[in-house]
């Protein structure tokens, strides 16, 4: 027999790896690089939200916060369309037209003349937004050609059948919104109890997944940490109070407007159906794992094409969606939409919130959070009186420090292992 002393073999249990300072600082090192949140942008976030407070004490009232997050909606909505191609690696620059075209359908729809019932023009609307965003993937895979060249021309053939669209209607280039629940998407409002309901039930349900995910991990013997859990779930319980509070203060100095706008429930949605494809589904893997690579996806006999044409239909649904939002805010459409434009912040958002460029990598939260950073600029600086042309300079540099942020990021997880 040997002399040697008997080698204890470690457990796998999550407190033991967690326990381990190794451990520990792998955890820190992930939490830091975007695997469990984009730290740094929200670390941006928060300083930039203190900046314009400073500035401007206006900046954090209820009236404020809730217009800033209706600001947001749009872009958050816009940005997830986009999350569906990054994914795989993919773009559609016509997304902001798509969007703008879904709008112009549902408003002329629902014109006195028309007066189609608010269901239908929503569907239809929907239909052809998806449609549309279906046949520029077709082209992209059938032809093998460029998503950014496909799309380009798109971006340009769309701004011409919008404006003829809209034009057509003979109402000088603005059709308005005449259909009160298409109206009410953004401008109308939970109740005050329903917003405290509403929030506690989205509350309990997202800190009863995260407990199981981490319960999940644990059994599968799995690094996890339970106190970055907990502390998810305490920052949430905080959102939640702050929520209620923004929500459900009067924001009208003549009459009473309060409840949770019925935008905020959309986009949350959206989010909820867009993380459970991802995440839950084969679908979802399977975009994972084309945009990570594509060819290996193949050998494995990963139908690729039917789930890249997939991407582009689930982007023109969740551009349509972003369309409606906007008409809604908007209160109708014009032909002046400068798509184009929206559909650059969209990137923008989506890769400030944490999403690669390069494919494989990114969750629609990230959307959430680039979307609220592309609203929160223009409201702060327009607060504080800056310039049109510092907004977009500064929209410039955070998004060129979220890309520098999400090179450092890979590069991070490559010496990680």
């Amino acid at each position: 027999m040997s002399d040697a002393p008997e080698q204890v073999t470690p457990s796998h249990s999550s407190e033991q790896v967690v326990a381990t300072p190794h451990s520990l600082s792998r955890q820190v090192k992930r939490v830091w690089q975007g695997d469990n949140g984009s730290i740094p942008i929200l670390i941006g976030l928060a300083a930039l939200v203190i900046y314009f407070q400073i500035q401007n004490s206006v900046f954090l009232t209820p009236q404020n916060l809730t217009n800033l997050l209706i600001q947001a909606c749009f872009f958050v909505l816009l940005s997830m369309s986009e999350i569906w191609l990054l994914l795989l690696g993919e773009i559609d620059l016509s997304l902001g037209f798509v969007a703008g075209i879904g709008a112009a359908v549902a408003v002329i729809v629902t014109e006195t003349k028309y007066n189609w019932p608010w269901w239908l023009a929503i569907l239809v609307a929907l239909a052809v937004t998806t449609g549309i965003a279906t046949l520029s993937g077709v082209l992209v895979i059938r032809l093998r050609l460029p998503s950014f060249i496909v799309t380009l021309a798109g971006l340009l053939g769309l701004q011409g059948v919008l404006i003829w669209l809209v034009d057509k209607q003979g109402t000088g280039g603005a059709i308005p919104l005449h259909n009160n629940e298409l109206y009410y998407l953004v401008n109308g409002n939970f109740t005050p109890f329903a917003t405290i309901i509403f929030v506690v039930v989205i509350v309990a349900l997202s800190s009863f997944s995260m407990l199981r995910a981490d319960r999940n991990r644990r059994t599968s013997g799995l690094d996890t940490n339970t106190t970055v859990t907990i502390t998810k779930i305490v920052l949430l319980l905080i959102t939640g109070g702050l929520m209620i509070w923004i929500f459900n203060t009067n924001r009208s100095g003549f009459t009473t407007i309060d409840g949770m706008p019925f935008a905020i429930p959309i986009v949350l949605a959206v989010l909820a159906a867009g993380s459970f494809i991802l995440v839950k589904t084969k679908a979802g893997r399977y975009i994972y794992a084309i945009g990570g690579n594509s060819e290996a996806a193949r050998r494995a006999g990963v139908n690729v094409n039917r789930f890249r044409l997939m991407a582009f239909s689930l982007a023109g649904l969740t551009a349509g969606i972003a369309g409606l939002i906007y008409a809604s805010r908007l209160g109708g459409i014009t032909d002046g939409i400068d798509g184009g434009n929206l559909v650059l912040e969209s990137v923008a958002a989506a890769v400030i919130g944490g999403t690669s460029l390069f494919g494989g990598r990114g969750k629609m939260i990230n959307a959430v959070v680039g979307g609220v950073i592309i609203a929160t600029i223009p409201n702060g600086m327009g607060l504080i009186g800056m310039s049109a042309a510092t907004q977009y300079m500064a929209t410039a540099l955070v998004l060129l420090a979220a890309v520098a942020i999400d090179s450092i990021a890979r590069r991070g997880s490559t010496v990680l292992g």
